[in-house]
């Protein structure tokens, strides 16, 4: 089970922030705006486990931009219909497509990927991160010891410690939803559906055929990032449908699990303490001769 995140139809409400937190019981760790952005949580942490990311571009999207005309593809052409509605004109409307200008927003609710190959789980040493039985990484706070060792190891830097008690918190995916058939709540409270919840396998055929529809509309840069299971990190249980490269988003371009080498360092770690030990086993040997 997992997350199919589309950005594509995300409209930045951070309903998906504020159920996480009511849900969850998470700490309020105030808002704060960057000064770059319209962003007011910044990013991930042990007090937010969802985050919205807004980012501003001077780029066009596709047929979707500048003109304001629906593609033909999606039904567009016909008269408008008057509604009976206030109405008002767009900001911009009165200069013209030319002077308007090329904008637009990509926004996009990011959250813990709960990796196949999680390297978080690798290097926990008091079993406090575990596998469940739906495929998602939890953590047992009871179990942790606030060792810290997880934190660096995330390829994505999703975990984090929280300052106030020691121990480290992330996204649980709901797990206690999940043992009562319920969807997590993020995805129960976006209301574009852009959060989507359910069987991976079938999460990834839908997400290809919307990539594929919004290519047939022109958006040619919908991409689809974590859902591969040859990936770095064996395909994540969180993967999004982006409009753009991964490090626009933040998000690695290429992740690793951090423990890949482990085996082959402690395998040579191995021969070399042999190799010593055969040496001085030859020293002692030649004195006593």
């Amino acid at each position: 089970m997992g997350f199919f995140t589309d950005t594509s139809v995300c409209i930045g409400c951070k309903a998906c922030e504020v159920a996480c937190k009511e849900w969850n019981m998470i700490p309020e760790d105030g808002l704060n705006f960057t000064g770059m952005s319209y962003d007011n949580s910044e990013g991930l942490s042990a007090d937010t486990w969802r985050h919205v990311a807004f980012i501003e571009q001077r780029l066009p999207l596709g047929e979707q931009e500048t003109s304001g005309a629906r593609p033909a593809s999606a039904g567009g052409g016909g008269a408008p219909v008057d509604l009976g509605m206030p109405s008002f004109d767009l900001p911009g409307a009165q200069t013209g497509e030319a002077e308007r200008g090329d904008f637009r927003w990509l926004m996009s609710s990011d959250v813990c990927k709960h990796c196949t190959h999680a390297a978080c789980l690798d290097v926990c040493p008091t079993g406090s991160l575990f596998r469940t039985e739906y495929g998602t990484v939890v953590v047992q706070e009871d179990i942790c010891n606030g060792c810290g060792y997880c934190v660096p190891a995330c390829p994505y830097g999703v975990i984090d410690k929280r300052e106030d008690d020691g121990r480290v918190w992330k996204c649980t995916l709901c797990y206690d939803r999940l043992g009562d058939g319920l969807e997590p709540a993020c995805a129960k409270a976006c209301p574009t559906d852009s959060i989507q919840f359910g069987d991976l396998d079938e999460l990834r055929e839908r997400a290809a055929g919307r990539v594929e529809r919004l290519h047939e509309e022109g958006i040619t840069s919908a991409r689809l990032y974590g859902d591969d299971p040859d990936d770095g990190v064996g395909g994540a249980g969180a993967f999004f449908l982006l409009l753009d490269e991964p490090e626009v988003y933040g998000l690695p371009p290429d992740p690793v699990v951090t423990t890949r080498d482990l085996p082959d360092i402690w395998k040579h770690a191995g021969v070399a303490a042999l190799t010593l030990l055969a040496g001085l086993t030859a020293t002692f040997v030649r004195r006593r001769g």
